[in-house]
């Protein structure tokens, strides 16, 4: 496919939050992302006029986490983000090692107990999971030292893996792990 037709990067992921003071303290001061926009806003939605503000907290590639909260308890009710506990409902960030061991270190040292902080080494990366004030899990994950040949090598066969798995054979082709 022409990289010409994709999206160019990830604008931004949007979630609710109940509490923007603990959410901004919990991206700032523990993950490192700074806070880049609050935008507050009065708009009819669904059919009704909302207050609300949004605030963005900026990665290096210039897109963001945006979480809003309304300034009603019914319009945040009615807009919350639904959260059902999955390891697999999560949104997932490349980082360094060095930039990984931080936010491990900050969870650590912030007391945040509800984070859930573990890692993972799934072969071709290894993450280390965080869950946020909202209960949206993060996942910050360090590519293999050979990643480029990893991905020529996923690339050239995903059609092939594809088919193989929706053909019955659910044998496992990760040999990094």
């Amino acid at each position: 496919m022409p990289h010409t037709t994709l999206p160019l990067r990830l604008h931004h992921h949007a979630w609710t939050t109940d509490d923007q003071e603990a959410n901004r303290r919990f991206y700032e001061e523990v993950i490192g992302l700074p806070l880049v926009a609050t935008w507050t806003e009065r708009e009819v939605m669904s059919g009704a006029e909302r207050a609300y503000s949004h605030t963005l907290y900026g990665l290096a590639d210039g897109s963001a986490l945006a979480f809003f909260q309304f300034a009603d308890a019914k319009d945040q009710e009615e807009f919350r983000t639904s959260v059902h506990a999955t390891p697999l409902r999560h949104i997932a960030f490349k980082v360094g090692a060095e930039v990984q061991e931080a936010i491990l270190k900050r969870v650590d040292t912030a007391d945040h107990a509800e984070a859930n902080a573990h890692v993972i080494d799934h072969g071709f990366c290894v993450s280390l999971y965080v869950t946020d004030p909202n209960g949206l899990i993060l996942e910050f994950a360090v590519d293999h030292p050979d990643v480029d040949r990893i991905d020529a090598e996923q690339r050239a066969t995903a059609h092939a893996d594809l088919a193989r798995w929706l053909a019955g054979d659910h044998t496992s082709n990760n040999r990094w792990r």
